[in-house]
């Protein structure tokens, strides 16, 4: 018996991996996030298999239908709701796991970063306008911030900010951007990437919170800052100039 973690990806059903999807049909067990993992994915699962889903249970619950699980002999496909590697809270799950010795895979999903630049049509790192990429948020009642991780901290470095769990605290958030990237900074807001309700709201660092005004969305919206979601003018990759000699173009 194995407990299958999977990233369900941001939204759209088929935006989950072929691995995924496999793994999903061969377990008679599905737990799910159902606040957050679309039910169409459900639709994978092999006939009679016992699906539940999580958004109501605590950690023990969940981890008592992993030994149960265990105990019957049935592998657990457990869905999550984008990658696994950012705020999944599989790392918890994890510890269980191993104290208990039961044994179990890790399969990655689209990132809902991803999902959203996509929407925007735009790269987050452009040639010497910015090279990172930080993925933070702001403090909650599930999480606090470490004392080091300040929205103050990552914006000294200019660079493109995605800030998750964070649309509730927009006054806040912009107010401790505002001294490192300037009034006009661009930003944009992307709610519910790949789903039939996605939006997007786009503006500049001064405005947006008027700008998003009544329609402000909530929960899963992520908000992106930096230069380069506007640039234009910025220097081409050296990838694909004529004279840039690599391994796989060969040298003149």
């Amino acid at each position: 018996m194995t407990v299958h973690f999977v990233g369900a990806g941001p939204g759209a059903p088929d935006l989950i991996t072929v691995r995924g999807r496999d793994i999903i049909a061969r377990c008679n067990v599905c737990l799910y996030a159902g606040s957050l993992v679309p039910r169409e994915l459900l639709t994978y699962c092999p006939p009679g298999a016992r699906i539940i889903d999580t958004a109501p249970l605590s950690l023990e619950a969940i981890v008592a239908e992993f030994k149960r699980a265990t105990d019957a002999g049935e592998d657990v496909v457990r869905l999550h709701s984008g990658d696994l590697s950012i705020w999944s809270a599989m790392g918890e799950q994890v510890r269980e796991l191993e104290a208990l010795g039961i044994p179990y895979t890790v399969t990655p999903g689209v990132p809902s970063f991803a999902a959203a630049a996509a929407l925007l049509r735009r790269e987050l790192t452009l040639p010497e306008v910015a090279q990172s990429l930080v993925l933070t948020r702001t403090g909650g009642r599930a999480s606090s911030m470490p004392p080091k991780e300040t929205l103050a901290n990552f914006a000294a470095t200019g660079t493109t900010l995605a800030i998750h769990l964070s649309i509730h605290a927009l006054e806040r958030v912009v107010e401790e951007l505002l001294p490192h990237y300037g009034e006009a900074c661009p930003v944009a807001i992307v709610y519910r990437a790949s789903w039939p309700d996605e939006q997007i709201i786009e503006g500049e660092l001064a405005t947006i919170c008027k700008t998003a005004g009544e329609a402000r969305p909530e929960r899963t919206a992520l908000i992106f800052v930096g230069p380069a979601l506007a640039a234009k003018n910025f220097r081409n990759s050296a990838l694909y100039d004529i004279d840039y000699q690599r391994r796989f173009r060969g040298a003149r």
